[in-house]
């Protein structure tokens, strides 16, 4: 009983081996065909524009609180408009190659599974938006270093956590729009999807009701830091936020996995 218990654990253990490196060589080969498709300027734009927006807002009072209001403003820019763009932007990109001349049927016949395939297209996806939030953060950190803001005066753990929230706010969106993109063979349709419901953010954060529960408005009600806005869903406390957004993310991510099991080629 001893030896087959030992027996079953390493079977087990060896099994979960294996689907580890095939995932990884998967996410590896996503990410080798993205870095040919001139996708670095599409993740430095919002870093880049979110840079100028920070150098020409002059920013008063202390270094603490002139580093506070610098990424409010920075990111009310961000994560209302360009953030949520990128994460549609980056889903439809993942998918763009197999919609292409039957993409899907050839790498479908590979021996792995479609779980794994489907997790490291979202893992990708991940990945892009972590570089693009870290990219934001050297834009802030480049900004406040043209006013002159003392680096000793920084408020790390904010800017930390307003770059961590946002990138797991951003998660539920992901899932949503990768699924999108698996189900429309059209590059352009999902993207069109995304700028619509983007739009109506401005709005759509006012309402501490509807706000929460919006995807593409969840980065900014993430990110923004606490008493830099005093309306709407801005005021809801962030534990409350990051609720919503774990089930949202279970919800859009499981309903794509298992679309994608199922998925016809």
């Amino acid at each position: 009983m001893h030896a087959s218990w030992v027996l079953a654990l390493f079977i087990s253990i060896e099994g979960t081996w294996i689907e580890m490196r095939t995932f990884f060589r998967v996410w590896s080969a996503e990410w080798l065909k993205l870095s040919r498709s001139r996708i670095w300027p599409q993740m430095m734009l919002s870093a880049a524009i979110a840079l100028l927006l920070g150098i020409v807002e002059k920013q008063e009072g202390p270094d603490v609180i002139a580093w506070q209001q610098l990424l409010g403003t920075m990111t009310m820019l961000h994560a209302l408009l360009f953030l949520p763009l990128l994460t549609g932007i980056f889903s439809a990109m993942v998918c763009r190659f197999e919609h292409a001349g039957g993409g899907w049927k050839q790498l479908l016949v590979l021996p792995m599974s479609r779980g794994i395939l489907y997790t490291a297209k979202f893992a990708v996806v991940c990945t892009m938006i972590m570089i693009v939030q870290l990219l934001f953060m050297a834009a802030v950190l480049l900004a406040g270093g043209f006013h002159g803001f003392g680096f000793g005066q920084l408020p790390w753990l904010m800017l930390g956590k307003s770059l961590l929230w946002g990138f797991i706010a951003c998660l539920p969106l992901a899932a949503l729009q990768l699924g999108v993109s698996t189900v429309w063979s059209s590059f352009a349709a999902p993207l069109a999807l995304n700028v619509v419901f983007t739009i109506p953010n401005m709005l759509i954060v006012n309402s501490a009701t509807y706000g929460p529960f919006y995807p593409w408005a969840q980065p900014l009600l993430a990110m923004l830091p606490r008493g830099e806005a005093d309306f709407g869903a801005l005021n809801l406390p962030i534990e409350t936020i990051m609720y919503v957004i774990a089930g949202g993310f279970l919800l859009f991510f499981m309903a794509g996995f298992v679309y994608f099991q199922r998925k016809e080629v």
